[in-house]
């Protein structure tokens, strides 16, 4: 059975670290904790799954952070959804996707967002097949 953790010690930040840099290889693998840390006492939450055949092991990871602006009230951003490559395609992400929907439902959220780059095409997929939809464009400007 699957079950949702949340990785609160440094041991199990660390056992993410994998799976997150597959995501974000652009981070310092040493900066990783520190940075995950930081965004911690800002509100980030980091969740994982151990992989089914080696509990050691973590097939992936989802890191989201409560928000409120105008536009949409109160809601969940999901900042980070990664799989371990060698584990895609075989429910992780989805399960965690359900996760974060029923953390929102429990405290009475209507909305759950994420952005993905926009190559990655069996990211999107899953995320029509989970109810999502794309609702705008992000932009970025390099300062």
């Amino acid at each position: 059975m699957r079950i949702v953790k949340t990785a609160t010690t440094d041991a199990e930040i660390q056992a993410c670290s994998e799976v997150i840099l597959t995501l974000r290889p652009h981070v310092k693998p040493e900066r990783l904790l520190p940075q995950i840390r930081e965004m911690q006492q800002e509100g980030y939450h980091l969740l994982y799954l151990p992989a089914d055949d080696d509990l050691s092991k973590v097939a992936a990871i989802a890191g989201y952070r409560h928000k409120h602006n105008l536009h949409t009230g109160r809601f969940i951003y999901i900042d980070d959804l990664a799989t371990h490559p060698s584990l895609r395609a075989q429910g992780y992400a989805s399960l965690l996707l359900y996760h974060i929907r029923e953390i929102a439902r429990e405290e009475g959220l209507a909305v759950v967002q994420l952005d993905s780059g926009h190559n990655l095409w069996p990211a999107h997929r899953l995320y029509h097949q989970q109810g999502f939809y794309i609702s705008a464009h992000h932009f970025t400007q390099m300062i």
